[in-house]
């Protein structure tokens, strides 16, 4: 397909083939007043030598994670990623494939599917899993449906408690602002099974984060009891890498486990594509939006793979149908099956211990001066929230960002009445002598 404009003569023709006579004309439908009514200010067309030389300008005004100390977390992490995985994505039967939602995927798509569906259910301790979704805050909106339509017409509340994503709320709300539930906020920064009056006998289910947005952990044992005693069902937001030293979601109770897939082999790439995780009890398979693979043998007795459950309206009745979700991630959710697959559950295990220390080290050194403190003393895997006791937290992230240090994400972005805090995420990848120049920074 040549990338050239049509010239007068294509133009002509077109037009002359749909019966009219000029491009005028052929919006005439559109009302004038939302017509732009002049020329596009463009600048002066350039030669390709030129145009190569100032897009190249352009694209070295961006500083990405790569070439920086990266402290940034809040839901997209810089964590290290094995040539492994960049080189079997990279094949172009995986890289190049159409779409793979139809019931003609290949064996090898279908069989990566699997796999993937494979390693996250021994990865979150439950029973089944889908072939992935869009990303983390929609896998959520998505078992918020699973649970509402579990639930029946009597429970439509849905109780959130403050430590998810406030991100993950938000889309939340947009996908049940035109349905007949209810949204509740519930609890402080951190979990606290006492502080959780509303979940009752009209709630459907409770949404709760291990670790929390702010990198606390806490004990759920008692949440998940109150909630199960309630008769809610427990939707668990997880942090993959987390679980290499954590409790799995399926050992804690949870019904329906979610999170975002990104620190599973694949790049920050300013903010997605991403990769939605979603696993669940047996029981709730039929309600699971998305696909399932599943494995059988053919009339050989040969060992293939199928697409067992499509449950979007495309391939079923509407009435039955638990999603409008078209397709997933399947590049991404290889690349996670292949970094799964590298790592093993020791290594996995090494990089979740890589970052808990590493974490602790940076919470220590950077409140020893006083210019800093936490702002929960609690435990935390692999991101903490930092107070700065005397300096305006846009300067300090604005000098950092000089030295080439991506300090912590604002939490005044997400939380107004914390404006002098930020979030430090500390990733397999820092180094000691990074997070001591962060807090050689931070104190002078």
């Amino acid at each position: 397909m040549p990338y050239f404009p049509n010239t007068p003569d294509d133009q002509r023709a077109m037009l002359e083939t749909i019966g009219v006579d000029s491009l005028d004309a052929l919006f005439e439908q559109v009302p004038k007043p939302l017509r732009l009514g002049r020329p596009l200010n463009l600048p002066p067309a350039m030669g390709e030598l030129e145009l190569t030389v100032h897009m190249s300008a352009l694209a070295e005004a961006d500083a990405p994670a790569g070439k920086a100390a990266c402290f940034l977390g809040a839901g997209a992490y810089d964590h290290f990623v094995p040539a492994l995985v960049d080189f079997v994505a990279a094949r172009s039967e995986f890289y190049t494939a159409y779409t793979p939602y139809q019931a003609e995927a290949s064996q090898g798509t279908l069989q990566a599917m699997f796999e993937y569906q494979t390693l996250i259910t021994q990865l979150t301790g439950m029973d089944v899993s889908n072939a992935s979704l869009y990303d983390g805050a929609t896998a959520l909106a998505e078992a918020v449906l699973m649970a509402l339509q579990t639930a029946g017409p009597q429970r439509r509340r849905v109780v959130v408690h403050r430590s998810v994503h406030p991100e993950y709320r938000q889309v939340l709300g947009t996908f049940l602002q035109n349905l007949s539930a209810e949204v509740v906020d519930s609890g402080g920064y951190t979990v606290d099974a006492a502080a959780l009056p509303e979940v009752d006998s009209s709630a459907a289910c409770l949404v709760v984060s291990q670790p929390g947005f702010f990198g606390t952990v806490a004990d759920l044992a008692p949440v998940v009891e109150h909630a199960h005693r309630c008769g809610a069902l427990v939707i668990v937001v997880f942090d993959p890498i987390s679980l290499g030293v954590l409790k799995r979601p399926g050992d804690l109770g949870a019904d329906i486990a979610v999170a975002e897939g990104q620190s599973l082999g694949n790049p920050l790439s300013y903010g997605g594509p991403y990769l939605g995780i979603l696993a669940c009890r047996e029981q709730f398979v039929r309600r699971m939006p998305g696909r399932l693979v599943g494995q059988t043998v053919d009339r050989s007795g040969r060992r293939c793979w199928t697409l067992t459950l499509q449950t979007r309206e495309q391939h079923i009745r509407r009435e039955k149908a638990t999603s409008n979700i078209c397709t997933n991630q399947g590049l991404l959710a290889l690349r996670a099956a292949v970094y799964l697959s590298a790592l093993g559950p020791n290594g996995l295990k090494r990089v979740a211990e890589l970052c808990l220390h590493k974490t602790h080290y940076a919470r220590q050194r950077l409140t020893a001066g006083g210019r800093a403190s936490l702002l929960f003393d609690a435990p935390v895997f692999k991101e903490f929230a930092l107070r700065l006791n005397d300096r305006p937290v846009d300067e300090f992230l604005a000098a950092a960002a000089e030295r080439g240090i991506y300090a912590g994400a604002p939490l005044g972005r997400w939380f107004p009445e914390l404006n002098d805090c930020l979030l430090v995420a500390v990733t397999e990848k820092r180094t000691r002598c990074e997070i001591d120049a962060l807090a050689e920074l931070l104190e002078g």
